[in-house]
């Protein structure tokens, strides 16, 4: 039985273009494995606050040494590292803020990256598990645009989660998400239609490949 671990971060809810697409990724795991698990991570409804240094600092001390001060410190780190640990996917809805991911991503991301054990070892917990991560913005940043080179979610996300917990990272970017809502980008709507299209056949398409890659 693969569990999934579905992680949103979105402040819109039912207008939130990552959501649709995670959602519609959730959606064909659960079709083609419906005996797995999830376990849905809503980090803005239910944020995680951010690492303490009490509660990073307990990480470099073996369980069975942390005095009872360092055990209560450590345990919201603890819990989220084993979601992820027991996690077969990651599933990560990133949209775009002011060029960079959401706060509360990156509150999760300090307490899952644990040094000796999720990162920065000679075999990290996570390493080789797949991370989807539906990135989502608002304009385009591809190359030959204004805003090439202004993206600082992709590369991000690609050094912490890939090169620094070892996950095979997976990347969707559904784009011009405001071209419906600003009138300036009214010519853009056919690209944003087809970039969300594609984008949700992308995340149905690549859940229906991971079942099938776990089952083998």
């Amino acid at each position: 039985m693969a569990t999934l671990l579905h992680i949103d971060t979105s402040l819109n809810h039912e207008n939130s273009h990552s959501r649709a697409v995670t959602a519609a990724f959730r959606t064909a795991w659960e079709s083609e494995h419906p005996q797995g698990r999830v376990i849905h991570r809503d980090l803005d409804t239910d944020p995680v606050p951010h690492l303490r240094a009490a509660a990073y600092y307990a990480g470099f001390t073996a369980p069975a040494d942390r005095s009872p001060e360092e055990r209560a410190a450590f345990a919201l780190r603890g819990r989220l590292i084993e979601e992820a640990e027991a996690a077969d996917v990651i599933l990560l809805g990133a949209p775009m803020y002011n060029y960079s991911i959401p706060s509360a991503l990156k509150a999760w991301i300090d307490h899952v990256v644990a040094v000796g054990r999720t990162a920065m070892t000679e075999n990290p917990s996570l390493a080789g598990k797949p991370a989807v991560v539906v990135t989502s913005r608002g304009g385009s940043y591809q190359e030959g645009t204004p805003q090439y080179g202004n993206d600082y979610v992709q590369s991000y996300l690609q050094q912490v989660l890939g090169t620094g917990l070892g996950l095979d990272v997976t990347f969707i970017v559904p784009e011009l998400t405001m071209a419906p809502a600003v009138p300036a980008m009214a010519d853009l709507v056919p690209l944003f239609e087809a970039s969300r299209t594609e984008s949700l056949a992308a995340a149905e398409s690549h859940a229906r490949k991971l079942v099938m890659r776990l089952a083998a």
